[in-house]
This record gives structure tokens, sequence and C-alpha cells, in this order.
């Protein structure tokens, strides 16, 4: 790693490793953190992990090539997308602040956008014409206050809020790679959030986004943002998974009222009743988030270190203590330090077995230090 003025940059090195690392099997951002503080730098923990994958019961694991990664870097460079790491002065400061960042973010646009403070606007695809009319106009006042806003692309009203701020900065944040946009319409918005603001994603380049892929983006959306404003959502719909995340991560979460009698109001209602701050104007939301800006707690709170890239604790388990470990372990979750505690293994110990499983994909990390068998 370099270091200079403005924060910790990684070699085109590391950067290589970091890519190859984050895009093997099994390896999610928190496996990720465990990794690199397990073994000190991502080529190391790239060259454990086949061991890893034998020892957790698996017969091998993929890992992304040199190659592979060197391709994808080719293709962020001809779309004019750059890969920052966490930590790199370029990287989100409040979203490196939830408990998974994405160690690799591709940003395409103007990354100046990000030194706004930024509210998130999201809502029903299936979205009515009022509804449509109030995101507008939120959006454009939000940005007139200096606020970049930022959403999903998705048709509704995330598009009403992207089209409403393209002039004061937006933030679109994708569900697939940067070359597979979802839903394939919103290409010439995408272009026009580019002039002013940015796209970002974690995923890989050419990757399609699935179902299961949009929750993911949603805690980015979330992360992201001071607050969430959500202006119409089902009961069950991905606008309430957002709410969620905000709520997991300390974010505001703002909800317009609607009536009773149409289901896309009956999300919000409920978040309402769940002591959401209602709006009806932007006012609603300026005055919650300007004292927080002008009080100095903008950000909330200091960002993680940087990933260490140095030498690391060896840990290699006895037999009969994996076995204790693993026999601790089941479907419920189940905390990091009470596993320590009854297996009486170190921590370390511990943390080996844990990885072991996880690269084999035997094993769940859930949020609070939690850990479950898959």
């Amino acid at each position: 790693m370099t270091e200079g003025t403005q924060g910790v940059r990684l070699t085109d090195e590391q950067r290589i490793d970091w890519l190859r690392l984050i895009r093997s099997q099994n390896v999610g951002p928190r496996t990720f953190r465990a990794l690199i503080n397990q073994f000190g730098g991502a080529r190391a923990a790239l060259e454990a992990l086949p061991s890893l994958a034998r020892r957790g019961g698996a017969s091998a694991t993929k890992i992304y090539t040199r190659a592979e990664a060197e391709r994808e870097i080719a293709a962020a460079q001809r779309l004019g997308a750059e890969f920052v790491a966490l930590g790199e002065p370029a990287y989100p400061l409040r979203l490196q602040m939830i408990d998974d960042p994405p160690p690799l973010i591709t940003i395409r646009g103007h990354a100046a956008v990000f030194a706004l403070p930024l509210i998130a606007v999201v809502g029903s695809r299936n979205a009515s014409g009022a509804g449509v009319k109030f995101t507008q106009l939120i959006a454009r006042e939000l940005g007139e206050a200096g606020f970049a806003v930022v959403s999903g692309l998705a048709r509704g009203i995330d598009a009403a809020a992207h089209r409403a701020s393209l002039a004061t900065g937006t933030v679109a944040v994708l569900a697939g790679g940067q070359d597979r946009l979802y839903p394939p319409e919103h290409a010439e918005l995408l272009d026009a959030i580019l002039s002013a603001g940015a796209a970002l994603t974690e995923m890989p380049f050419g990757w399609e986004p699935r179902g299961r892929d949009f929750p993911r983006r949603n805690r980015l959306i979330s992360g992201l943002s001071l607050g969430i404003v959500i202006v119409e959502a089902a009961k069950r719909s991905g606008s309430l998974i957002t709410a969620r995340f905000a709520l997991e991560q300390g974010r505001e979460v703002f909800a317009v009222p609607g009536s009773p009698l149409d289901p896309r109001a009956e999300g919000t209602n409920g978040l309402i009743k769940q002591g959401a701050t209602p709006v009806t104007e932007t006012a609603d939301i300026v005055s919650v988030l300007r004292p927080i800006i002008d009080d100095g707690k903008f950000p909330a709170r200091e960002p993680e270190p940087p990933l260490p890239e140095g030498p690391y604790e060896e840990a290699e388990p006895a037999p009969d203590e994996r076995a204790r470990i693993i026999a601790l372990l089941g479907p419920a979750p189940l905390l990091i330090d009470d596993l320590v505690r009854l297996s009486e293994s170190s921590p370390a110990v511990v943390r080996m077995v844990l990885l072991e499983l996880e690269i084999a994909g035997r094993l769940e990390r859930h949020g609070g230090g939690l850990v479950s068998l898959a």
C-alpha cells in the first residue's frame, strides 16, 4: 500500500490481488475482511484458500485467476469505470462505516458527488402519478438544498428521483455489473446521471442481476446515505428491505403517508406507525438532517481503519479442537464470542476454523458477529 496526504492507496498489484480474492468462490465482504485480518494480505489469503477449503471439508474451491482479474480491469477502463478499494480516498465515507462494506467497488461518473451529503429516495416500481409527482418535487428541492439523491435506477419512484436531481447530482446504485444495466431501457437515464453524478456497484463486469442481488444492492443505497425517504411501498417490497438496512446502519428513515385504500401506501404507512418520520414536504427531511450535518455528526463515526497488509498470527487447530468447534455450530446463529467461550479454544483458532468452513461453503456469517452452519 502507498500512503499520501489523502489516504491509503493500493498498488496495481495489490488491486489485482484484492479483485481476485473478492471474486473467488465463497468469499464475500465479511469473509474478505476475516481473510485479510488472518493472513495479513490478499496474496497470502489467496495462497491459503485451497488448504482452507480442504480442511473445511471441500475437495476444491474456485479461485479467480489473474487473467480473469486483468480482463475485468481492462473492461472497467474501456467503460470509464474505476475500481476503488475500501480505505482509499475516493471510497464513499459513509459506505465505509457499514458492517459489511464491499472491499472493492466500481464507480463511473463524477466521484465528487460522494462528498455531498447524500439522501436516498426509493419506492414502488408500479408508482402512482401522485407518487411520481411528489418524488420529483422533493428530489428537486433536496438538490437545491445541497443534497445529492441516491436511488436504485429502477422503474417508478427511483427513476423519478434520479430525473429530478440530474442537475444537482444523483447516484445510481446498480444490482449488476456496470455493463449490465437493469432495466435496459434506463440506459439513456444513466448517461444523463453520469453527466453530474455517478453509478456505483460491487458486482463484477458482465454480471446480470438476479433477484437476490437487489437486497444486496439496497444495503449500499442506505449505507451511502444520511437517511432514506420511501415514497410508496407495498406491504412486501424491496423498499422496506432498504428501510430495514437503514435502521440497522443507524440511518434516518422517512416515509410519505398515503391513502389507506392504496396498497402502495401500506408499507409506508406501516413505517410511520413504527416510528419513521412522516414527510409531507421537503422541509420535513431537511429539518432532521441539517442538524446532523451542522453539529459535526456527519459522518456519524470514524470509518474502519484500512485493511492490513503485513504479518499475521498463525493458528493451527488440533483435530479435536476443530471437531469440538464444529459440533457447537448449527443452523441457529451463534455469537463468535460465545463459540470461543464454549469451545475453550483461543480466538485465533476459532477464527481459523470458521474460515475453513466458510471457504468450503459450510458457514454463513450474519451481522453482529453471528455465524451459523449453511
